[in-house]
């Protein structure tokens, strides 16, 4: 487990379709989701999980307003929100006070958050999600939250915090006319003359030059229709990073104009593996490692920007991999995107599919299939529910037997925590 302000050099070994891993990200890192997952790690202190005794979102000024704290100690059904921070409550409209998840109201932030806790339980592991959808009062929200595990004993989650923020983006057709407005601008921006020396993209996403010597690039031949074998690799790589800036203007950032940009990318990096010392002088130039492991990260660092979102690279990443497992042409990606169910999202999802390791074996539930092959020592009949397993407490009596007190069927965790012991001393 490392934080996300771990070396940017380190992600060399992550494939290019683990969206799940934590990317590297500076110090000074403004993202309130990565923030707060900086902070869960600090609580580690080498234990699987962080202590909850160690979590006060009170007092957490930077992102406790954002934050919730489900309570699973009484059930993994409908947990207690055992906080519910002040911002969160206030863009959520919960003036009452709420006692479980079954008190969330649909089509709230809040049940963004709730709607994935049962991913902690499975995964064991913070897990980081963004999305859009429309809220209650009608408008379009971008949101980016992350869900926490806390334990109480070392062992088993039975608290999960979560953080989220958002804003309300603009209307669709507003946005889809002010891109229009600005690609119509774009065209008729005065083009450099042949031959003149100028950084690619020097107005855009790198308020620098990305590469360490000016670039003699040609604007007539950087448009995607007039490239062919004969254009330099710069002006392929020309090409893709005004398709993605151009994609990037509007806040709804359009399908087609993504997946044209993420066509462009994959074309250069077929043109890179035509050209390799030309790409290798490039990679050098701009400071960005060749990653054997996941190669297709440093095409989209260069042509998204090295500070773009992380996980959206990962994400473009593993659309370009899964492209080239499959043999798709040049100029042929934008149609497999679109093509393809799910889109950007199901090609991802496709090409983690085929990469996943294979899964580790889920302790409870050996457990449980070792208790379920042990022939019973007594029965007893006791209305407990419909509960399979349930914890049995019980005393010595005068005559050395043991007499049951209480049955427990609602601990979950304790009860997951007795199965494990059983099964390991049976």
């Amino acid at each position: 487990m490392r934080g996300f302000d771990r070396d940017a050099g380190d992600t060399a070994t992550i494939d290019d379709a683990a969206v799940e891993a934590p990317p590297a990200i500076g110090t000074d890192e403004r993202r309130m989701h990565v923030r707060a997952y900086n902070y869960w790690v600090s609580l580690l202190g080498g234990r699987a999980y962080p202590a909850i005794e160690d979590l006060d979102p009170s007092q957490i000024a930077d992102f406790g307003p954002n934050s919730v704290l489900l309570d699973f100690t009484g059930g993994i059904e409908n947990p207690k929100v055992a906080w519910l921070g002040a911002v969160l409550r206030e863009e959520c409209g919960l003036g009452q006070q709420i006692a479980s998840i079954a008190d969330v109201p649909s089509r709230s932030l809040l049940s963004r958050l709730t709607d994935h806790y049962l991913q902690i339980i499975a995964n064991r592991a913070p897990i980081g999600f963004e999305a859009e959808f429309v809220n209650s009062r009608g408008r379009n929200t971008m949101y980016r939250g992350i869900l926490m595990p806390f334990s109480s004993d070392e062992d088993s989650i039975d608290f999960i915090y979560g953080v989220i923020n958002w804003k309300e983006v603009v209307a669709e057709k507003a946005s889809e006319a002010l891109a229009a407005e600005i690609g119509q601008a774009l065209r008729h921006v005065p083009r450099a003359p042949l031959g003149s020396d100028i950084p690619v993209w020097a107005d855009g996403p790198h308020a620098s030059p990305l590469l360490g010597e000016p670039i003699a690039y040609d604007a007539e031949a950087a448009e995607p229709s007039e490239l062919d074998d004969s254009s330099s690799i710069y002006d392929w790589l020309a090409a893709a990073r005004e398709s993605a800036e151009s994609a990037q203007h509007s806040e709804r950032r359009s399908r087609g104009a993504l997946y044209t940009a993420l066509g462009l990318a994959f074309d250069f990096s077929l043109i890179a593996d035509a050209r390799p010392e030309e790409y290798g002088e490039l990679l050098k130039d701009s400071g960005i490692a060749a990653q054997a492991r996941a190669p297709m990260t440093p095409i989209v660092k260069l042509v998204f920007g090295i500070n773009h979102d992380k996980t959206r690279l990962t994400e473009y990443a593993a659309a370009l991999s899964h492209g080239r497992r499959l043999g798709i042409a040049s100029g042929g990606l934008p149609a497999l995107l679109d093509n393809h169910a799910g889109g950007l999202k199901g090609i991802v999802q496709a090409e983690r599919r085929l990469r996943a390791p294979a899964g580790k074996p889920n302790r409870d539930e050996e457990a449980r299939t070792t208790l379920r092959s042990i022939t019973p020592c007594a029965t007893v009949a006791l209305d407990t529910g419909e509960a399979e397993f349930v914890v049995l407490v019980a005393r010595r009596v005068s005559d050395g037997t043991l007499g049951i007190v209480a049955p427990i069927a609602s601990d979950v965790a304790l009860i997951d925590r007795a199965i494990r012991i059983a099964a390991a001393e049976a």
